[in-house]
This record gives structure tokens, sequence and C-alpha cells, in this order.
């Protein structure tokens, strides 16, 4: 029992990070490419999609402040997420963090929970990508000479079923995959560009909702009443609750912050700019999140939000339909660098699992040219590619979250239990306030947990069983840090 909670020694740790071998990732990432990684990720749906449908079903104009909790509770976490990555910069992020301080089965449990939330959302946003590629050319009257969405026949199990292939969804994984694959710092070069101009279509809208503000003071202020809504007699329905539970919808537009942890062994100096990268994307996504907010509760009734593409109906409703094109063309670019960023934290994540023997070898192999891990980028590229091709995935949010949340708590108990057992280890960053920002991490992303549906709940565990039936038959049988313990313990002749 004792092996399934062994820790992989520190110095282990230390010395992979240190590998700048041939055979090692290829570290070429600056601070600024961490930091664009990490708004890559980011700002995506949540800011073009989720901020209308939360506004509209539970907060009323206090979205606002459903934004401000959720990023609070990001902050604890990405405080942790800084200091582990200043003191182990391995690719694995937080299947590393629990490794080292929790042990192997939790390590293991962490790791096969983030697949939920890098390879399920790279999924779900893929076809939400497909969706604004189909809307911007209904914009400029584009008709495609097929059908982008083709119903076919498949078989299952000996019985006929009728499937939708999304041919836009599964073309932009196929091109994300390939750039993975040709490069790390072209795939940051690619997504830095999309960064550009995403960040770009979100200060335009800014700015033209500003103005309009300034030049439609009553109109800004009548929408704004009543800031926190009536609660309608039912948990979530408006009032305080309702602010809380937006804060566990909007808590998906916070997603994927932590995925710049994972590309801690190809930074230059992980030091120094890991927590760079981690707090200053968080702060740059947060700041942006509640001016969008609040001006576009206050250029629509809120009640008018629930809608595919809020900010561009904000735009179009104070006569801007000319921006509605830039903003679809913004949702595009924020839709492609998050897909990017989601792949690229799987494959790390999946590459580090297979260094300590838990995966196959074939998942760690490195390009000798590329230097990038490039058959498990290509598995996971497929796997991705299916699901967003085949599936209708948005009710796999949920899951995505509760992964995610997860993994936030692995990291905060573990921040915690590292200040403990080893006090005196060098940390380049410190995470303030130990254990208060840890313990508040903690809490936070339980209490989110807890308030997921049921039937999100059941799905995870079931997803948590598979994981452990994998563990147990081939993990156990091939980890290097149970094979090292073993080794440790036989008898001298």
């Amino acid at each position: 029992m004792a092996k399934l909670f062994a820790v992989k020694p520190m110095k282990a740790l230390l010395h992979e990070a240190e590998d700048h071998g041939s055979g090692g990732l290829k570290r070429a990432l600056g601070p600024v490419n961490l930091i664009t990684l990490g708004i890559g990720a980011i700002i995506g749906a949540g800011i073009f999609v989720l901020t209308g449908t939360a506004a509209a079903q539970f907060a009323g104009p206090a979205i606002v402040l459903s934004f401000v909790v959720a990023g609070i509770g990001c902050v604890f976490a990405g405080l942790c997420y800084a200091e582990f990555a200043s003191v182990i910069p391995i690719a694995g992020s937080a299947y590393t963090y629990g490794y080292a301080t929790l042990g192997e089965l939790v390590a293991w449990i962490i790791g096969w929970a983030l697949c939920l939330e890098y390879a399920f959302g790279a999924a779900t946003v893929a076809v939400g990508w497909s969706g604004y590629v189909a809307s911007l050319l209904g914009y400029f009257h584009i008709h495609m000479p097929f059908n982008p969405t083709p119903s076919i026949a498949l078989m299952l199990f000996g019985h006929p079923f009728s499937a939708k292939v999304d041919i836009f969804a599964l073309c932009a994984i196929i091109v994300v995959t390939a750039v993975l694959v040709v490069g790390v710092k072209e795939s940051a070069n690619f997504n830095s560009a999309a960064v550009m101009i995403k960040v770009s279509v979100v200060l335009f809208f800014i700015g033209i909702a500003t103005i309009f503000a300034f030049a439609h003071p009553g109109h800004m202020t009548a929408n704004w009443h009543p800031f926190i809504p009536k609660n309608l007699g039912h948990f979530g329905q408006y009032g305080w609750s309702g602010i809380m539970r937006g804060a566990s919808v909007v808590f998906f537009a916070y997603i994927g912050f932590d995925a710049v942890s994972t590309a801690a062994q190809e930074a230059k100096n992980p030091q120094k700019d890991m927590p760079f990268g981690i707090l200053g994307s968080l702060v740059i996504c947060t700041i942006l999140y509640i001016i969008v907010a609040a001006l576009l509760t206050g250029l629509k009734p809120y009640t008018t939000l629930n809608t595919p593409a809020p900010v561009a109906d904000g735009a179009a409703a104070i006569g801007a339909t000319w921006g509605v094109c830039l903003i679809d063309l913004g949702a595009i670019a924020g839709l492609a660098s998050v897909m990017l960023v989601m792949i690229l934290g799987q494959t790390r994540v999946l590459y580090t699992m297979s260094r300590d023997g838990l995966l196959p070898s074939w998942v760690g192999r490195i390009h000798p040219r590329f230097r990038t891990p490039w058959l498990v980028t290509i598995a996971v590229g497929v796997m991705v590619a299916f699901l967003a091709a085949f599936f209708n995935i948005s009710f796999l949010g949920e899951l995505v979250s509760l992964g995610t949340l997860l993994a936030f708590t692995i990291v905060c108990v573990g921040v915690w239990v590292l200040r403990k057992r080893q006090p005196d280890l060098a940390r380049p960053f410190r995470t303030p306030w130990v254990p208060f920002v840890p313990i508040m991490g903690i809490l936070i992303s339980l209490s989110l947990m807890v308030s997921s549906d049921t039937p999100a709940k059941i799905g995870f565990v079931c997803w948590l069983v598979v994981g452990l039936v994998i563990y147990f038959g081939y993990s156990t049988r091939h980890s290097k840090v149970q094979r090292q313990l073993a080794s440790h313990q036989k008898p001298a002749d």
C-alpha cells in the first residue's frame, strides 16, 4: 500500500528540469510567450459566450461580481501554481506537483483528470470555433458547395445510427496538431498572433462600448438597474445565490491558465518566467472579463443576453453592425489559440507520465528534428478531432470543470505539504500567507465541485474508475519510482 503513495524524489525532479540534451524538450519560450500562452488558453468561449449566458440566467448585471469571485478563487490556486512552477519546472504541471508531495496514486488521478480539462476542453472549443466560422461565412453570404456538417450512417454494436461530422471542427484540430508537431516555438508564435488578434478585438469592443456609455449614460444606468436582481425564490435564480451560481458558471472562462505550467520544461528561465506567465495572464484576463461584463450588461437588458454571440449582439445593439464581423474574427482567433494551448498542455502531461513509466514509452518519444513529443501529439489530435467531429459534447462542460477543480485542489494541498516537509527548499517564488492562501484555494475549488450537477459528478467518477483500471493494470508494473523503491528494499546478498 505504501508504494501507491511513494513520492518522486525532489532530486530526481530537479535533474529532469536541468536536462537540456538533444533528447529533451527544447527551451525556447520567454516571458512574453508564456503570458500569451495563458491568455491564449483563458480568453475564448468564456468572454464571447458565457458572459451573456450567466448574466441572463443567474446574476443579471451583478455578473461582474461573479467574475470577481471566480477570479479570486483562481488567484489563490494561481499563486500555488506559481510557487510549484518555480521550484519544479517540469512539463507535468499538477501531475508532477502531486507526485512530489502526495504520492504516485494521487499523481495518476490528477494526471487522468487533466485529460478532461485539456482533451475534452479542446474538442468542445473546436465545435464552438466551427460555429463562429459558419457565422462569419454567413455574414458575407458565402455558402459552401458542400454541407459542413453532413450526416453519415454508422454501425455500432451491430445497430445502425446516424451521426453528423463537423468538418470545420475536424480541420481545425488537424491544423493545430500539425503546428504543435512542427515545434513549440512555432506553436507559440502562432498562439501569440492569435492572442494579439482577439485581445485587439476585445479592446475594440471595450472602446466602442465606452464611447457609447459616455454619450448615453441614461441608457446604461437603466440597464444596470437593479444591479442585483431580486431572487425568484430558488437558489441560483438571481440575488446573492445567483451571483455564486454565476461564479460557478463563469469559472469555465478561467480554465486554462494552469496550462502555462505544462510548458515549464520549454521555458528559457522557468524559475523567473513561470510565475510571471501564470499570474500575469490571470490578472490581465480578469480585468478584461470584468470590464466587458459591465459594459455588455449596460448596452442591452441582461434578460436578452442569453444568445450564442452576446458580445457581437451588444455591438449590433448600439448600431455598430460593421463591428460584428470583427468580433466574429476575434472569436475565431480566440478559440483557435485555446485549442492549441489545450492540446499542448495535454501532450506535455502525458509526456511526463510516460517518462515516469506510468504510460508506454512511445508516448514520451521526442522527434529528432522538431524536439516535440510528436507521436502523442498526433494521438491526442486524432482523439480530439474524433470527439469534435462526431459528437455534440457541450454537456461535458461540467466534467471539464471538475477535472480542473480537482487539479487546483491537489496543487493547493501540495504547496502546504511541501512547506511542512521541506521548509528550507529553495523557492524562487513563494506563495504568500501560507497556509491561508492554499486553504482558501482548496475551499473555493471544493465548493464549486460540490455545486456541480449530479450527472456530471457521476460521469467524473466513472472517468476516474477507468483511469484506475489502467493504473493498476499497467502503470504499477512499469512505474520507475516503484521499481527504485523495490530495489532499495531488497536484502543485500
